[in-house]
């Protein structure tokens, strides 16, 4: 077959390219070529929750990519990720919800292209930090044991959020039928990850936005502008539940745009 003739690099670039994940590299602006958006999820969620943000972004000529994170721990999520990067031509802002933070606080150091790191109601971590430290360290997380149904995998075992809870806990500003829909094709995560620890933090070299959803029941407020003053994060606050991309999406696009305007 044809594709057996492409280095993997190239086509993975050619595939995106092809059915529209990536957009087209070449979209200019009146100050050049715009920024590659990509777009990273957290746990208990997966790349459809971007999906009014990749549109909007679309329709003003950004390219958007928005890649499955395996969620199956720091180091190899970070690696995952830190290739698909690496495939990306140009500047790019680089966009996480909630774990997806994490995971690109440790994959966008090294890499010249990214220009921006973007935070929505997401873990910005220093060195050290772990996902159970950073959310025990402040009160008002619903997110704990209780609320996960446990299932074993080969390799480890998954967490999943109650489908009872999942709105409450995660979603309770959208319908109930949207959280119902969540809570069924949610994509679990490694339980192992809550105590891997972070490496050197993006955020100390490349300029940091971060949106604060001050309704969040997963990562509480406190929590979230902790890490952005930490990080120098320029910040704005939004009534939203942890899924502000999706219950607010006007907001997390407009932090993002402005993101982008400094790569230019």
């Amino acid at each position: 077959m044809f594709l057996r003739k492409w280095p993997v690099p190239q086509l993975l670039i050619a595939v995106a390219l092809v059915f529209g994940l990536a957009g087209s590299a070449s979209a200019t602006g009146d100050r050049g070529p715009k920024p590659t958006v990509v777009l990273v999820h957290g746990a208990f969620a997966d790349a459809s929750g971007w999906n009014d943000v990749a549109r909007s972004l679309q329709r003003k000529g950004y390219p958007v990519l928005a890649p499955a994170n395996p969620l199956r721990g720091v180091d190899s999520d970070s690696a995952y990720l830190r290739s698909v990067l690496a495939t990306v031509p140009g500047p790019i802002v680089l966009v996480g919800h909630s774990y997806g933070g994490f995971v690109l606080t440790n994959a966008a150091g090294g890499n010249p292209n990214v220009k921006a790191l973007v935070y929505i109601a997401a873990f910005a971590p220093d060195s050290g930090d772990t996902v159970g430290g950073l959310s025990g360290r402040f009160p008002g997380s619903q997110l704990s044991p209780a609320a996960l149904d446990f299932r074993p995998y080969p390799g480890g075992v998954d967490g999943y959020i109650k489908r009872g809870l999942f709105r409450e806990v995660f979603a309770a500003d959208v319908s109930p039928a949207a959280a119902a829909a969540m809570a069924g094709s949610q994509r679990p995560a490694d339980i192992g990850t809550l105590d891997q620890p972070s490496g050197v933090p993006a955020w100390k070299t490349i300029p940091s936005w971060s949106l604060v959803a001050t309704d969040d029941r997963v990562i509480p407020a406190a929590a979230q502008r902790f890490m952005a003053q930490r990080a120098g994060a320029r910040t704005v606050e939004v009534k939203a539940s942890h899924v502000a991309m999706i219950s607010k999406p006007a907001s997390t696009i407009d932090l993002i745009l402005d993101a982008a305007k400094e790569t230019s």
